[in-house]
């Protein structure tokens, strides 16, 4: 089940950061993503962005993609899975 949550970000704030909610979200992805609070995957839908256009956000703001050897050996386990399928 999918819930939203809305927040109330008074017209003001918006015009004063010359940001689109849009734009806000995605900069809320970025900061939530650096700090660990978010994966990649999530980020990258709050940020409505495709993979490629998050890689690129990320990287156009020298911001590192956590992959960890913990995300390695998911990876690996993920890739002996599909081997035996």
């Amino acid at each position: 089940m999918s819930a939203t949550v809305v927040i109330e970000i008074p017209r003001e704030i918006i015009h004063t950061t010359r940001m689109t909610p849009l734009t806000l979200k995605r900069e809320l992805a970025l900061y939530l993503f650096q700090q660990g609070k978010l994966s990649f995957g999530k980020a990258r839908e709050l940020a409505e962005m495709t993979v490629g256009e998050f890689q690129q956000l990320l990287g156009s703001r020298g911001i590192p993609i956590h992959y960890d050897v913990e995300d390695y050996e998911q990876d690996l386990a993920t890739l002996k899975e599909l081997e035996q399928l």
